[in-house]
């Protein structure tokens, strides 16, 4: 055998861990193992935009993995009634329980028999995982007793089936619902190795902060950041234009009760503000109105103060001719749909009156002093990023930004030109900085802002006109450009260009993103450029299914390969519930992979592989075979 180099300190500390050779052996024979099980499933899902019910079902099926599983097993066997039946149990354990309870169908042969289909359910997730791995996912309570119904074994005298027979007996009449939950959050966990969030989870629905407290309890997660994501995010670090656009939304898209019930921000400072300017308004339009002209000043005085945003087209305000109701916008005069600005001087368009400072001053104390909020945007860092290389996909919800001519384009982020990789890089350690820093900047903040709506902003990359649609009664000046990347991607050339820049150069490596709903209506596909672009808008936002014609897309991505489903819109939990109705969801075999994948070609195996590499270099050591580095 070839003599070793080792740190010796890194070897020590090693040693500690596995103390003899026969510690070190179990160890590698364990991790080498690993490596030859099947690739754990990844379920991507993008834009959820705070429709919390449509976003549960989706994770609690699977994206209709789980009914796969079920009808694999159970085709035959039992009715399609009968399968729906279990897998709504699955999906809503208590709430079905409870449900069966009330109408009298929680029989001690029913119980049993539901509880024999979820384990035969659980070993067949399970099979792709270690027992030790299996076992950490169950809960605490009922680790033992599903292992051992996990783990049957038929003998020539029938005592393991006499004695897993008086467990389930004993289970059915002690405490049946406990143990079915216990089975039905042991199954949704196995069926799904890893989420990805390929970003916005926030605005347009009513209920991110609820499915942030959901995230906050699965077992294994990434985010990547979407621009409505960033602008929370730049709101809790105090960034004033970031507030103000979450406070219009919120007012805008009805979604109050997120910022007021929770997250404990008010908005009576803003409600009697804008009763004061706009008497005989209804008081949510009166404080839209309000809210949006300060939004306006607040960003045209970042605007100014950035020039390197490039963004002086978007200074409006001092276009305004309140007297006359018009504006001049590119070179033209153009109606206004409003003709009442209060707070607007012409002297100093872009300034605050007293009172809109007052306003924006308590909103700030607000927002940054909100703890339920700030425990969630932290969570959103801590999981977080612009982009996530994984097991060969490169995750990003907005675009790579580029030139006119198909090459990388960026922006000069405080001195320092950036494209590319190096830009996302830039653009996220200042994003964190914003929240974690202990002295915040101006320019940082400024910046979060830009994240969510400046046409070089990797999470936007488009010229959004809300200006337009607030005022401008013209509807042919809402169309907003955008970013060259959104034409370009749909070229194979272009995304094996950004694929390499983030160091990604296979055969089987795709871009994943977000952001831009996919308009089945108008014939848009979610798979471009020759299969190596793939979109994913959940389409979750109701908003948006009538232009789309489905409610999205999801992904899954398993040993086998890559499956997009197209999902229906999703009704309501009661529904679900009383009709045992499932979202229908159609499946896409996007690739499949010329052989299993396997934990060895994944990011995790090449971490266990340089594992495996250190502890024969350590049993080198103990057989005296190893040498000081």
């Amino acid at each position: 055998m070839s003599v070793m180099k080792y740190d010796e300190k890194y070897f020590k500390l090693l040693s500690e861990k596995y103390p003899d050779e026969r510690s070190l052996a179990r160890e590698i024979i364990n991790l080498t193992a690993i490596l030859n099980l099947p690739k754990g499933t990844e379920h991507f899902m993008s834009d959820i935009h705070g429709e919390y019910e449509a976003f549960c079902h989706i994770l609690n099926n699977c994206s209709g993995v789980i009914r796969e599983k079920v009808d694999m097993l159970y085709r035959g066997k039992l009715t399609h009634s009968e399968r729906k039946d279990i897998c709504t149990l699955i999906y809503y354990t208590e709430e079905k329980l409870a449900l069966d309870r009330r109408s009298g169908l929680n029989t001690d042969s029913r119980y049993c028999e539901q509880i024999v289909i979820m384990i035969e359910i659980a070993r067949v997730l399970s099979s792709k995982y270690t027992r030790s791995k299996v076992r950490k996912a169950m809960p605490s309570d009922y680790a033992y007793i599903i292992d051992e119904l996990l783990h049957a074994q038929k003998d020539e005298d029938d005592n393991q089936v006499l004695y897993h027979n008086i467990i389930l007996d004993t289970i059915v009449k002690t405490d049946a619902d406990g143990f079915i939950i216990a089975l039905a959050g042991l199954i949704k966990r196995l069926a799904v190795d890893r989420l990805h969030i390929v970003g916005d989870i926030f605005d347009r629905g009513e209920s991110a902060d609820k499915i942030i407290d959901l995230l906050t309890t699965y077992h294994n997660l990434d985010i990547e950041w979407g621009n409505h994501d960033i602008l929370y995010m730049g709101a809790a670090c105090g960034s004033e234009a970031c507030i103000a656009n979450v406070v219009r939304n919120s007012i805008k898209y009805r979604t109050v009760s997120t910022l007021e019930n929770g997250y404990g921000i008010s908005l009576r400072s803003l409600a009697l503000f804008s009763e004061k300017l706009y008497p005989g308004e209804s008081p949510m339009r009166a404080a839209l109105k309000a809210i949006t002209l300060i939004q306006f000043k607040l960003e045209g005085q970042l605007i100014m103060r950035n020039p390197s945003f490039n963004m002086d087209d978007r200074l409006l305000l001092d276009k305004i001719d309140p007297e006359n109701g018009t504006i001049e916008y590119d070179g033209e005069i153009y109606k206004l749909k409003e003709n009442r600005f209060p707070t607007l001087d012409r002297n100093d368009p872009y300034g605050l009156s007293d009172d809109e400072r007052e306003v924006i001053s308590e909103l700030k104390a607000a927002f940054t002093g909100s703890e339920r909020l700030k425990r969630h945007i932290a969570f959103i860092y801590e999981r977080g990023s612009i982009y996530r290389v994984y097991n060969g996909n490169l995750l990003y919800h907005g675009c790579v930004p580029l030139n006119s001519n198909g090459s990388l384009s960026g922006l000069s982020l405080f001195g320092e030109s950036l494209s590319g990789r190096a830009y996302f890089d830039k653009a996220e350690k200042i994003a964190r900085h914003a929240f974690f820093g202990k002295h915040k900047r101006t320019e940082e903040l400024d910046f979060m802002w830009y994240l969510w709506s400046g046409r070089k902003s990797p999470l936007c990359g488009r010229n959004i006109k809300t200006f337009e649609r607030a005022y401008i009664a013209d509807a042919s000046v809402y169309d907003e450009e955008q970013d060259p990347y959104y034409s370009f991607c749909q070229n194979r050339d272009t995304c094996e260009l950004i694929l390499r820049e983030f160091g990604l150069d296979g055969d089987y490596s795709h871009i994943i993103n977000g952001h831009t709903p996919v308009k089945t209506t108008r014939g848009e596909l979610p798979i471009r450029a020759g299969g190596k672009l793939l979109v994913i808008d959940g389409g979750f936002c109701r908003d948006y299914h009538e232009k789309t014609g489905i409610a999205g897309y999801t992904l899954i991505y398993n040993s086998h390969g890559l499956r997009l489903k197209a999902h229906e819109p999703f009704e309501s939990v009661t529904k679900a519930l009383k009709e045992n109705i499932d979202i229908h969801s159609d499946s896409e075999i996007v690739e499949t992979e010329p052989r299993r994948v396997m934990v060895g070609d994944t990011d995790d195996g090449d971490r266990i592989k340089s594992e495996i590499a250190d502890l024969k270099t350590l049993l080198d050591i103990y057989r005296g075979e190893g040498q000081r580095g």
